[in-house]
């Protein structure tokens, strides 16, 4: 039975990590499930953006126990290529061509963590709960790390790497790991607002602005203003960016809310 739920609906693809007995904790086969879901959605031209989040009570407990087990007993060989499963999970969220968003309630532990720094937006609801809780069994986040410290910071990195100490949700929006926060019965909506703003944009635009953040953060910008002029004259050159002007002229809808 499969541990990853993929529905697409009014142009949003839905990932639901479906493990609710084990807080949706993950091993390989829900990393690959979870790999080829976001892969599937990020090449269907009629998805506008992809949603993840969690049945039951927790968004991700992170590493399922049995898992962590298992490769305990594997040699050094055997654990690179399963961390590199993981990262290429990560990638694959990161540099997805399509926005991304987490959905975030009860727990999210470990590896939950870096699931949600991975997306572009992050909403969770007020009772949610975090916590980079790897040095506890003797273990590093490395894999999520450079997504978390790209969201949160170096300092709050330095903390709370090495101390596992739990978040709460105003902590973790405090942080930068999430972007808003909604009452428990209250995140379905706060989604639909997010989705509802993400959908009105050009599709090829919003790509190209998420590629564009890419590209020049941490840069100087010397570094990056010859490409990002060259961006934005591809873009005006192009027929999404004829369209949307002449529909703000013309005070009409766009073609692609059409």
């Amino acid at each position: 039975m499969s541990a990853v739920r993929v529905e697409i609906g009014n142009g949003i693809g839905t990932v639901v990590m479906d493990r609710p007995d084990r807080h949706n904790a993950f091993d390989e086969h829900v990393i690959a499930e979870l790999t080829a879901g976001f892969a599937r959605l990020g090449a269907d031209d009629a998805v506008r953006a992809v949603v993840l989040r969690g049945a039951g009570k927790s968004f991700s407990a992170g590493a399922d126990l049995d898992w962590m087990r298992r490769m305990a007993a594997y040699d050094e060989a055997a654990n690179l290529a399963d961390a590199q499963g993981l990262a290429a999970l990560m990638r694959t969220i990161d540099t997805l061509p399509k926005p991304t968003v987490a959905l975030v309630h009860g727990a999210a532990y470990g590896g939950g963590v870096g699931l949600v720094a991975c997306c572009d937006i992050a909403i969770a609801t007020e009772a949610a709960a975090f916590s980079l809780s790897e040095v506890k069994l003797g273990l590093i986040p490395a894999v999520i790390s450079p997504y978390v410290v790209r969201a949160i910071g170096v300092r709050a990195a330095r903390r709370y790497f090495l101390t596992a100490e739990r978040f709460d949700a105003v902590e973790a929006r405090r942080l930068g790991l999430v972007h808003e926060l909604a009452a428990s019965d209250g995140l379905e909506e706060a989604a639909r607002q997010v989705l509802a703003a993400l959908r009105g944009n050009g599709p090829t635009a919003v790509r190209a602005a998420k590629d564009l953040v890419a590209a020049v953060a941490g840069r100087a910008p010397a570094e990056v203003e010859d490409d990002c002029a060259r961006r934005i004259a591809g873009i005006r050159a192009g027929g999404e960016g004829k369209e949307g002007v002449a529909a703000f002229l013309e005070k009409r809808k766009p073609s692609w809310l059409g």
